[in-house]
C-alpha cells in the first residue's frame, strides 16, 4: 500500500512554486495542503483512463463501474482475459476501447508490459514503452507518471482538464505546446506539483469565476 503524501507551505516543491509563480502561489494559497496517494493498481489505472479517454468523468465511472461488476470487483489482466471484446464491448463502451483493455490484459499476461519494470525507468522510457501500447498515447503516459509513479515534472500540455485551468490562470487563449512549455518552465523541477493544483482549482470550482492576482 502506497503511503500518504501530503504537500504543505514547507514542502520544498511548494516554496519553489510558489517563490517562482506569483499567479499559481494565489491558487497554492486558496486551495491549501493537499493529500494524495499514487495509484497502487497500475493495471486498473489504465484501464480506467482507456474508458475515460474522451467521454464525461460521470458517463465514464458509470462504464467502469460496470466492469468491476462483471469481473467481481477484480480487474486483472487474467479476469479481463475471461471475457471477449464484445463482452467487454456490451458493457458501453466502445469496440476500439474493448479490444485495447484485451490488448492490455495480453500485453501484461505475456510479459510484453512489465510494470515493475517501468518504475525504474526515465520519464521518455515510461512514455515509449506505454505508447507502443494500442489505445494509449501521451496523454494516458502522462497521467500513468503523474498518478502511478509520482513523478515529479510532467508538464501534461495535451490534457483538457490542465489547459482550461491554465488559460483562466494566466488569461490566455495560447494553448499551444510551446506557448505553455515556455510559461511553464520555470515550475521545473516540480511541474507534477503544480498540475495537481491544477486539478484540485478544476474540482473546487475556482475557475468558474475570474482570476484576481491581488484580489
Amino acid at each position: 500500500m502506497n503511503n500518504t503524501i501530503t504537500l504543505t507551505d514547507s514542502s520544498p516543491s511548494i516554496q519553489h512554486l510558489c517563490k517562482r509563480d506569483k499567479r499559481l502561489a494565489k491558487i497554492i494559497g486558496m486551495i491549501g495542503d493537499i493529500s494524495y496517494k499514487p495509484y497502487d493498481d497500475p493495471f486498473k489505472f489504465l484501464v480506467h483512463e482507456i474508458i475515460e479517454q474522451m467521454l464525461s468523468v460521470k458517463a465514464g465511472r458509470k462504464i467502469y463501474s460496470r466492469l468491476e461488476e462483471m469481473c467481481n470487483g477484480a480487474i486483472t489482466p487474467e479476469t479481463i482475459n475471461n471475457f471477449s471484446a464484445n463482452e467487454i464491448q456490451a458493457i458501453g463502451t466502445s469496440s476500439a476501447k474493448a479490444q485495447y483493455i484485451k490488448d492490455l490484459a495480453n500485453s501484461v499476461v505475456h510479459k510484453d508490459l512489465v510494470f515493475e519494470t517501468l518504475d525504474s525507468l526515465p520519464d521518455k522510457e515510461v512514455i515509449k514503452e506505454l505508447t507502443k501500447l494500442r489505445g494509449i498515447g501521451e496523454w494516458t503516459a502522462h497521467m500513468y507518471l503523474i498518478f502511478v509513479l509520482d513523478r515529479q515534472d510532467i508538464l501534461p500540455t495535451t490534457d483538457v482538464a490542465f489547459l482550461q485551468v491554465y488559460e483562466w490562470l494566466y488569461k490566455t487563449d495560447d494553448r499551444s505546446k510551446t506557448s505553455v512549455e515556455k510559461k511553464c518552465k520555470k515550475w521545473k523541477p516540480y511541474s507534477s506539483i503544480a498540475t495537481r493544483y491544477f486539478y484540485h482549482a478544476l474540482d473546487e470550482g475556482y475557475t468558474k469565476e475570474e482570476f484576481h492576482l491581488f484580489k
